[in-house]
């Protein structure tokens, strides 16, 4: 409802593991029975500030930036970094990260078991929550760092601020979970992540080391609203319950993942 605000969790709070159940939407629950042991045993929201470090997210964030920094990122605001494919802005389009020849030592080894193990942790809490068969999750793509600044926008893709329904724009995805790496209120101010409810729009205030996971379906739409000022970074990692589209880990620092880039 327009004008209502709750607060699922703000940055002061330190959440062992909060949720919100949600009735699954009849589309996402007619698909995800198709996936033995992947259908959730309720649908909903989780967030925990237990799984990842802050000190492991200011690693990742640092991680990331090195890489933005190669081209300066997006021109109009939000900027991504793909592992998996390689993808990374560079004004209005992208390029492929391992392909510039300054990116060579961009990931190290320790980088890379800081990525997967945290991925690995976040699909655990993912699969124990939502009462989920070991091993049903596979990574889907895509699976990115965003960073977002108060720029304005230049192209449709900058415009992240709109209000969504991920399974609609990712037909594979089935989970999905933000990463935080850093702090609301003194990193940048806006870019809360809303969902939008019918009864009112419920936030959650991004944190570094904050996870927040859901089910991925029509009962979550959701938005991240304008970043008003500062630097907004955050890891999205997508899970999908079918084979299929699942995606690999990148093999080590500085190797190309197969794949082409987006």
């Amino acid at each position: 409802m327009e004008g209502k605000v709750l607060e699922l969790a703000t940055i002061k709070d330190s959440i062992g593991k909060r949720s919100q159940p949600v009735d699954c939407s009849p589309k996402y629950a007619a698909e995800t029975v198709n996936f033995p042991g992947c259908s959730p045993s309720r649908c909903g929201r989780l967030i925990s500030d237990r799984v990842v470090t802050p000190h492991e997210a200011r690693t990742l964030r640092h991680m990331a930036s090195r890489a933005f920094a190669l081209t300066g990122g997006s021109g109009g605001g939000a900027s991504i970094l793909d592992l998996h494919s390689g993808a990374l802005s560079k004004g209005s389009a992208f390029v492929n990260v391992y392909r510039l020849p300054e990116a060579h030592d961009l990931l190290s080894e320790d980088d890379l078991r800081l990525y997967t193990g945290v991925k690995r942790r976040v699909a655990q809490l993912v699969t124990e929550h939502f009462g989920l068969e070991g091993g049903v999750l596979h990574l889907a793509k895509p699976t990115f760092f965003s960073r977002i600044t108060a720029a304005p926008a230049r192209t449709v893709h900058d415009q992240y601020w709109h209000s969504h329904v991920d399974k609609e724009t990712y037909p594979s995805f089935h989970y999905t979970s933000l990463v935080y790496l850093n702090d609301y209120g003194s990193d940048f101010t806006g870019g809360r992540f809303i969902y939008n409810d019918k009864d009112a729009n419920r936030t959650i205030e991004p944190k570094a080391g904050r996870v927040s996971a859901f089910t991925a379906g029509w009962e979550n739409p959701h938005q991240v609203e304008p970043v008003a000022d500062g630097v907004r970074f955050a890891l999205t990692v997508a899970f999908t319950c079918d084979a299929s589209q699942a995606i690999s880990d990148p093999a080590h620092a500085g190797a190309a993942p197969s794949g082409p880039s987006r």
